[in-house]
Order: structure tokens, then C-alpha cells, then sequence
């Protein structure tokens, strides 16, 4: 039996596979993040060279990962709803925008909070911690300048325009220690090389990224469903599914 991807292109079809979907991504995320933490803060060794305070990696290095990996996924989105006039297309991506604003900032300050013992300052105008701060701004540009238009359709437009300019900065944060010689450390996994780090950090890392992964899933999920309620509220086929016994 063919699967018929497509027709999950409209809202009126995504709707409520979204809200099915929601528990199975929230629960998942729920249990790697326990799972992850536990095993990052209690089971992984402590590190010869910084101590304790290496564990903010565990919370770190996943919500930078997503912060530049959901900003892709939106503009590719934004792209979409650009290309093929899509409605839901527009809407996921404005449904991932908070979620990356979110991992955007989280990434930032676990980042001053383990710079402050490793480098001796909170915040210094490094080539990959301003690219990243960049990036928060692209997200909140994105937000703002699609509140600020009424008209919808418009407003989707622009900050579709806004986000497939900003995707630039996301090969800049990516490759900055490479390109300039910055105080930020390089890549401790990389697809090339042998991990940097013991078996049970790794673990703990890609546990919790997982995590992040199934948390942006179930996030974007709902808050798109709620965007559905809001632009389709007048639609017929609404009306009908929400009188319906859930």
C-alpha cells in the first residue's frame, strides 16, 4: 500500500494527524531527557581538564545543534510556502520560529555560564558566539516582522524572504573556528574523526540532542495546530471537526 505524502500538504488533512502525533514526540522527548540527564550528570566521568563544569556541554552543545538545524528546516519551510503558495507550509515555518528563538538562547546562556570558568569572561566578541547571537536576532526578526503585518499572506512572504537571507549565517557559525581563530573550541563529533571525548559523554550528548529533536518535533506540532485554529477558523471543515467528539 502506496502512502499518499501529499495530501498532507493541506491543514485540513495535517490537522489531526499533528494532534495524534503530539503525545508520541512529547512522551519521547520526555523519556530521552531523563534518560540523557541521568546519564550525562550522573554516569559520565568527570573531565581531566575542567572539571565539573564541563556538564553544561551536555545542555549546551544539543541546543546549538538545533538552534541552527530548526533555523534551516524553517527557512526550507519558508521556501516552500514561497515556491508552491502552500498554506501550511507558511505555517510551519512560523511554528518553528519560537522553538529555535528557544534552543538560540538556550545555546547563549549555557554558553556564559561555562565561558565564565574556562575562559574568565561571560561573553567575549567571538567569531562563533557573535554568529550566534546573529542567529537569535534572524529569529526574532522573523517573529516581529510577521506580527507586524496584518494581512497574512503578506506577512508570510516577507519573513519567508527575511529567513532564506538569514540562512548565510548558519555555514558562519558553523565553520567560524575554522575560518578565524577564535577562543570557542572546535568540534568535539565530527562525521570525519574519531570522537573526542569518552563513550559515555558522547552518548549522553547525542541522548540529549535526541531529546531536543523529539521536544522540537512535539513543540512545533501543537503550536502549528493553534495556528491552523486561528487562520482556518472560518473554514467549514473546522467547524465540523471540532464539534466532533475528540
Amino acid at each position: 500500500m502506496k502512502l499518499n505524502w501529499f495530501k498532507y500538504a493541506s491543514p485540513v488533512t495535517f490537522y489531526p494527524l499533528a494532534g495524534k502525533l503530539i503525545p508520541w514526540f512529547a512522551l519521547s522527548a520526555a523519556g530521552l531527557t531523563f534518560a540523557g540527564l541521568y546519564l550525562s550528570f550522573f554516569v559520565a566521568p568527570t573531565d581531566f581538564q575542567q572539571g565539573e563544569s564541563y556538564r553544561i556541554i551536555f545542555i549546551h552543545v544539543p541546543a546549538a545543534w538545533m538552534s541552527m538545524f530548526i533555523y534551516i528546516v524553517m527557512a526550507g519551510w519558508a521556501a516552500a510556502g514561497l515556491i508552491f503558495n502552500t498554506r501550511l507550509s507558511s505555517m510551519m515555518a512560523s511554528a518553528l520560529a519560537p522553538t529555535g528563538a528557544l534552543f538560540t538562547f538556550i545555546a547563549l546562556w549555557t554558553g556564559a555560564f561555562w565561558g565564565k570558568p574556562t575562559w574568565g569572561a561571560w561573553w567575549v566578541w567571538d567569531a562563533r558566539l557573535t554568529s550566534e547571537l546573529i542567529l537569535l536576532f534572524l529569529y526574532l526578526g522573523f517573529l516581529a516582522l510577521h506580527a507586524a503585518i496584518d494581512d497574512t499572506r503578506r506577512a508570510d512572504r516577507a519573513s519567508a524572504l527575511l529567513a532564506l537571507v538569514g540562512v548565510v549565517n548558519v555555514p558562519i557559525i558553523y565553520f567560524s573556528v575554522k575560518w578565524w581563530n577564535t577562543l570557542h573550541q572546535g568540534a568535539s563529533v565530527s562525521m570525519t574523526m574519531a570522537p573526542k571525548m569518552a563513550a559515555t559523554m558522547l552518548l549522553g550528548m547525542l541522548i540529549m540532542a535526541l531529546a531536543c529533536w523529539m521536544y522540537s518535533i512535539a513543540a512545533a506540532l501543537a503550536r502549528v495546530r493553534c495556528i491552523i485554529l486561528e487562520r482556518e477558523q472560518q473554514a467549514e471543515w473546522l467547524a465540523k471537526l471540532t464539534k466532533e467528539p475528540a
